[in-house]
């Protein structure tokens, strides 16, 4: 990737004088990149003092990259223009290709069958390519005014979306406060893609954080495999998770956009910060790279230091209503403040510094806060709020770096007031390694992020756990690997519990007789089911019948049944499990991420709730205890009127098996548990299906 970021000269095709997508480009390469550069346009003999090359073939050496801002069906020779000079990379920022459609499409895999038999990389098409501030490196039609205002930062950005990082930078570059490393606009990702480049970003020494916006990830797996071992933070944001945002995806840059339960637990199973919102993703990004690691056990503890007490008020709610919570200081720390304080004035947190400021000056006030907060071993983080434009209440920025940096206490600061003094205060700020924020509510979601992303990246394994297939009789064996369609409800139970899954007991009946044998073995009431092929929807088919207290009861739904199944059909007899918490556990494969996982409140009202949590497969115990603590109803598993509370470790346990067998046949396409009914606190599938490809 060395080639696309440090090239070693670069053809421009396409480059033109007049004002156009490709004679930006060229001045964004003049302004900043020192290699040789080769405009290719056979009508101009010079562009911009430079001489114009006809063809790719006419450019001499050194040519690493080629950039190419062509109409699309001028595409194709070009790449194999490029083939033929021996170039290493391509960078096509042309529209056209498969967000277009069927045509579109044909074009693109053209392009890419060109350049995949050359062993030439392409990135894109359909982007606005590539920007590195430190290198001064802008291989992008972006607007030359982000020149005018480019702060070098340590967050890099790969961003789907052409225009959109293109507008995003410029917002970013010439508001002047918030820098980047590089950012990277990758389009329709025919061949590099956000997987290759956090490879890439993953490894630079310039970048502390990655942040991106996806509207697909296709290698799923590949992509979550490097975030679970990454070093530096990741931040998604994932677009097309509504289904209208799924079907705009699919025409912007042809991507499927996939399940957005399922990504929103895939990336945080890989310990990623999923933002919901362009800015605030940039602002949760800048934190991490400056508070990467905190206690993963922290319980968030703040305190909270302020010139209002309406917005020590407003923090504290704040600061609750995102899983975080104001620190209870220490007696040390009271009577470290209560020196600065007016006699009047009981010290508490949030600790409201104005009238010791009114009586003793801000340093030594700001000083004496701070150095309370960092000695105190109650406190986790600092949330300091300041105000510029009033010589009152400025402050010495250097020394309170230094001392939360001393003592390891993350500082996070709210911002307000005049705007020059307040831009000054924000860049001094930030040199100083402390993230700024200009809303109050912004600073706390920053402060979240960053105690979340310890957790989830403590929780988090380094790889997918490795499994061995469960043993299955031959029989269950032959079935996996010769069937299709949905197994009957009696096989799929056991399949499941051969690995290790309690189903409830059950018996098929070959007569009325048998049935009643099989009541009288469990003890009333029992419960049949018609078993017919072909279908899977039991109680919408009218084949279940429920609580049969009685022979006579078991005999007259027996006889019924089978009249309804036919002779090619069953009757299942099962012992009927007492009323309890109904839970569903599913298997089904993703085509980004494999074989996954859900958890949620089963039973027939499975698809109208929505309380479920998804986890790509396989996982590990662990990883399933954390998906039932990822449930809304944690009454229910807790205990709910008089109930036993779940046995977790049990379902956590259950939910693995099925990973597990999910991950080791291939063949598996869906497994589903619903019910899985909570008796006692136990849990015990019993309805499940398994369907094979």
């Amino acid at each position: 990737m060395e080639f696309f970021f440090k090239p070693r000269g670069i053809a421009l095709v396409g480059a033109t004088p007049q004002a156009k997508g490709g004679h930006a480009i060229l001045i964004n390469l003049m302004k900043g990149y020192k290699g040789a550069i080769y405009p290719v346009n056979p009508r101009y003999p010079e562009i911009e003092g430079l001489t114009s090359y006809p063809s790719v073939a006419d450019v001499p050496d050194p040519v690493e990259l080629a950039i190419v801002f062509v109409p699309a069906v001028l595409v194709p020779d070009v790449v194999s223009q490029c083939v033929a000079r021996g170039i290493k990379g391509i960078i096509i920022e042309s529209a056209g290709f498969a967000e277009t459609g069927p045509k579109g499409r044909k074009l693109q895999e053209d392009v890419l069958a060109i350049a995949r038999a050359g062993g030439v990389r392409l990135w894109g098409p359909n982007c606005m390519g590539l920007v590195d501030i430190k290198a001064k490196h802008v291989f992008s039609f972006v607007s030359p005014t982000i020149w005018n205002g480019m702060i070098e930062g340590d967050v890099s950005l790969i961003v789907q979306s052409g225009m959109l990082s293109g507008g995003f930078l410029t917002d970013t570059m010439t508001h002047g406060t918030m820098g980047v490393s590089k950012v990277c606009s990758i389009g329709n990702k025919m061949d590099v893609s956000e997987t290759d480049l956090l490879e890439y970003l993953l490894k630079d020494p310039d970048t502390k954080a990655v942040a991106l916006y996806l509207e697909s990830i296709p290698d799923g797996r590949r992509f979550l495999d490097l975030c679970r071992g990454a070093k530096k933070p990741v931040v998604v944001l994932k677009g097309g998770k509504s289904r209208r945002g799924a079907e705009a995806a699919m025409s912007h840059t042809a991507s499927l956009a996939g399940d957005g339960a399922l990504i929103s637990g895939a990336l945080a199973q890989a310990g990623v910060i999923e933002a919901y919102d362009f800015k605030q993703m940039m602002d949760v990004a800048r934190s991490l790279a400056m508070h990467p690691v905190l206690p993963s056990d922290s319980k968030g503890r703040t305190a909270i230091l302020t010139y209002s007490g309406g917005a020590g008020i407003m923090s504290a709610d704040f600061l609750e209503r995102l899983g975080l919570c104001v620190a209870d200081l220490s007696p040390e720390s009271e009577a470290m403040l209560a020196k600065v304080y007016p006699e009047w004035m009981p010290v508490k947190n949030p600790i409201d510094l104005w009238p010791a400021v009114e009586k003793n000056g801000p340093s030594k006030v700001y000083g004496t806060a701070l150095a309370a907060a960092c000695f105190d071993p109650n406190v986790d983080a600092i949330l300091m709020h300041l105000f510029t434009g009033s010589a009152a209440l400025s402050a010495d920025y250097t020394p309170m770096a230094q001392m939360a940096k001393a003592y390891n206490k993350p500082l996070f600061v709210w911002l307000i007031g005049e705007n020059d003094g307040a831009k000054k205060a924000h860049i001094e700020l930030q040199n100083l390694g402390i993230p700024v924020y200009r809303e109050l509510y912004r600073t706390v979601e920053c402060m979240a992020a960053a105690f979340s992303h310890s957790r989830l990246k403590a929780a988090s394994a380094v790889a997918f756990p490795e499994i061995s297939a469960p043993e299955l009789s031959p029989t269950l064996n032959e079935i996996l690997s010769t069937q299709s369609g949905p197994i009957d409800e009696h096989l799929s139970k056991k399949i499941l519990e051969e690995c290790g899954v309690r189903v409830v007991a059950e018996a098929v009946a070959e007569s009325a007789e048998e049935a009643v044998g099989l009541a009288e073995k469990w003890g009333f009431p029992v419960v049949a089911k018609g078993i017919a092929q072909g279908g899977v929807h039991k109680t919408e088919l009218g084949l279940v019948r429920l609580n049969l207290n009685d022979w006579g009861d078991v005999e007259r739904a027996f006889k019924d049944l089978s009249a309804r199944v036919g002779q090619e059909g069953l009757v299942l007899m099962q012992k009927q499990v007492p009323p309890g918490l109904e839970l569903i556990v599913g298997l089904f494969r993703d085509p980004q991420f494999g074989p996954s996982v859900m958890v949620g409140l089963g039973g027939v009202y499975a698809e109208v709730l929505a309380d479920k949590v998804f986890a790509v497969g396989p996982v590990t115990e662990s990883e399933a205890l954390a998906m039932l603590s990822g449930l809304k109803n944690q009454k229910l598993l807790d205990g709910f009127r008089g109930a036993k509370p779940l046995n977790r470790e049990a379902t956590a346990r259950i939910i693995a098996s099925v990973s597990r067998l999910g991950a080791s046949f291939p063949r598996i396409m869906e497994i589903d548990i619903n019910p899985l009914i909570v008796a006692d606190g136990e849990p015990v599938a019993v309805d499940a299906t398994i369907v094979l490809g």
